[in-house]
C-alpha cells in the first residue's frame, strides 16, 4: 500500500468530522452567515502568508532539485492567492483592507500557523511534508465533495470553486506523489512521525472551520 493511501485510511476520521461539520455543510447549502464567512476568510489570509514561509522552508530541505522547485513555487501561489483574496473574496465580502490588518490571529489560526512554523524549522523534510499535506489534501477532497451537493446562486460558490476545480487538484496530486516517493525511503521511525504531523494538522484544519464557525476570537 502506498504512504498516502495508508495516511488516508487511518485518518480518515478526521476527514469526515471535517467534512461533516456544519461550516462546511452550509456553506455547501448557502446557508453560511456572511459574518461567520468574513471571520473565516480573514484568518485564512493571515494562514496563507504563514503557510507559505513554511512551504519555503520545506523547498530548502528538500532532498531533490524536483522538490525544490515543486515547493518554492507553491510558497509563491500561497501568497499570491492570499493577495488576489483581497482583490475578490475580501472585497467581496466587503472587507477593507485595515479591517484585515486590524484584526489579529484568532487562537485557532495562531496554534494552526504557530504548529507548521515550528514544524518546517524543527524537523526533517519528510516530517515538515507531511505536516503541510492536510491542508492541500483535505481542502480538495472537501471542495470535491460539496461542489456537488453546492445548491443554485450559493454565494459561496466562488470559494467552493477555487478548491473543487482541476487546476488544484492537479497540485495536489503532485504533492501527494512527491510524499509517497519521500516515504518510500523513510525508517519506521519517521514513518511514524509523519503520521503524527498529518493528523496534527488535519486536526488543526477542523479546529481552523470551527473556530471560524462559532466566530471565536481570543478567550481574553
Amino acid at each position: 500500500m502506498l504512504f498516502s493511501a495508508e495516511l488516508w485510511q487511518q485518518h480518515a476520521d478526521l476527514y469526515q468530522k471535517i467534512l461533516a461539520h456544519p461550516f462546511n455543510q452550509s456553506l455547501s447549502q448557502g446557508t453560511l452567515t456572511k459574518s461567520a464567512f468574513q471571520h473565516y476568510i480573514i484568518q485564512d489570509a493571515h494562514y496563507l502568508v504563514a503557510y507559505g514561509r513554511a512551504l519555503a522552508v520545506c523547498a530548502a530541505k528538500a532532498f531533490e532539485t524536483q522538490d525544490v522547485i515543486q515547493f518554492a513555487e507553491a510558497a509563491k501561489l500561497a501568497i499570491v492567492f492570499e493577495r488576489e483574496m483581497h482583490d475578490s473574496f475580501l472585497g467581496q465580502f466587503q472587507i477593507s483592507q485595515a479591517e484585515f490588518e486590524r484584526t489579529p490571529l484568532t487562537l485557532a489560526c495562531h496554534h494552526y500557523t504557530s504548529f507548521l512554523t515550528a514544524t518546517a524549522w524543527s524537523e526533517s523534510y519528510p516530517v515538515v511534508l507531511a505536516s503541510l499535506l492536510p491542508c492541500f489534501w483535505i481542502y480538495a477532497e472537501v471542495g470535491r465533495d460539496i461542489v456537488a451537493q453546492s445548491v443554485a446562486n450559493n454565494p459561496y460558490q466562488a470559494w467552493i470553486d477555487t478548491y473543487a476545480g482541476e487546476e488544484f487538484h492537479s497540485a495536489v496530486r503532485e504533492v501527494v506523489a512527491t510524499i509517497d516517493r519521500v516515504a518510500a525511503r523513510c525508517d519506521a521511525d519517521t514513518l511514524a512521525k509523519m503520521h503524527q504531523a498529518y493528523r496534527r494538522g488535519a486536526e488543526l484544519e477542523w479546529l481552523f472551520w470551527d473556530s471560524a464557525y462559532h466566530e471565536r476570537t481570543w478567550p481574553l
